[in-house]
């Protein structure tokens, strides 16, 4: 490899996205960026800045204001050898492309029996918590992970933004990698640009605990975090797990850690009826209800559109919403 930076760097997550996609436009030629202002401007948040500086037009694509044409152009791009990665400007624009995605991307594989395979990548800033309209702040990973053919991954920190974002590339068939908005440029870390990968459909343990365990993805993680330092103040050992790759899910690490501690929490962003909270909850009792010791409570948001500005940090789930969930638990008679 030449021209690649390996230097040791604090990085935030919107940092790390633009790290991996110069890494994978580097190591392969057929790795292609396509979308609304993503070279001329570098995007709407500047994530695909400097690409088209470095690879050329050819390589970086500034496509008309058209999901429906992103979406069947990257499906095609896949198709023939190459290896689009799209970028949804919003979570929320996203329906006018979910023909493509659902009845085409989803597909070719099992269509084609194996004969042609759909190595693209949609990228996609979500939630809510930047100040923006209801269309800007959505957290609609559910409707992905119920479709067959699609994986899903949500990275919660600038690490696991880059790891996963190289892998999501590599990866032969359809990944929606959805990236949290209000983490963007929330607490950078340390990254070293040496292009290793993570694991795809695994879990992450960030916190051992042995008295609860929290679940969550995404930016929740952020607060779910906060939840479990509070609750080593208290004396409780909190296990906290980054779900990261909700399609497929890491349902071994989940049923492992809830053996051991007895309880769960599961946090997310995104409206309670239908979540991918409940998916892991229902998958848990299957495999581990006679180790609960309590039932397993969800923090969610509430099932209404994402609201104006003011009310947005009543949305969010908070800590505190956090903390009384695991109350009930602990407290369970």
């Amino acid at each position: 490899m030449t021209n690649l930076n390996t230097s040791l760097e604090k990085r935030a997550l919107l940092e790390a996205v633009n790290l991996a996609l110069h890494r994978a436009m580097q190591e392969d030629e057929n790795v292609v960026v396509l979308g609304e202002d993503v070279g001329v401007n570098g995007g709407v948040f500047r994530a695909t800045l400097g690409l088209r500086d470095r690879f050329g037009f050819k390589r970086v694509i500034d496509t008309p204001l058209a999901e429906t044409m992103i979406g069947g152009l990257a499906v095609g791009m896949a198709a023939q050898g190459l290896k689009p990665v799209m970028e949804i400007q919003f979570l929320g624009f996203i329906y006018a492309a979910m023909e493509h995605l659902v009845s085409h991307a989803s597909r070719i594989r099992c269509r084609t029996r194996g004969r042609l395979s759909c190595p693209m990548v949609l990228r996609s800033p979500m939630g809510a918590g930047i100040r923006a309209p209801e269309h800007h702040s959505e957290s609609t990973e559910a409707l992905f992970a119920h479709i067959p053919g699609l994986r899903v991954v949500i990275p919660s920190s600038p690490a696991r933004a880059y790891g996963l974002l190289l892998a999501a590339i590599d990866d032969p068939d359809p990944v929606i990698f959805l990236e949290p908005t209000r983490l963007y440029r929330m607490n950078p870390q340390p990254i070293i640009d040496d292009g290793r990968r993570l694991p795809l459909d695994s879990c992450f343990t960030l916190r051992e605990g042995s008295d609860i365990t929290l679940v969550s993805w995404g930016a929740s993680v952020h607060e779910t975090l906060q939840a479990a330092a509070k609750l080593e103040e208290q004396g409780v050992s909190a296990e906290v797990i980054d779900v990261a790759s909700i399609k497929p899910l890491d349902l071994d690490t989940l049923e492992a850690s809830v053996r051991k501690t007895g309880r769960c929490v599961i946090v997310h962003e995104a409206p309670r009826s239908c979540g991918v909270g409940a998916e892991i909850a229902a998958s848990l009792y299957e495999r581990a209800l006679l180790d609960l010791q309590a039932p397993i409570q969800r923090v969610t948001a509430p099932d209404i559109p994402p609201p104006l500005y003011r009310l947005e940090q009543l949305y969010i789930p908070s800590p505190e919403d956090i903390l009384a969930a695991c109350d009930l638990v602990l407290n369970y008679a």
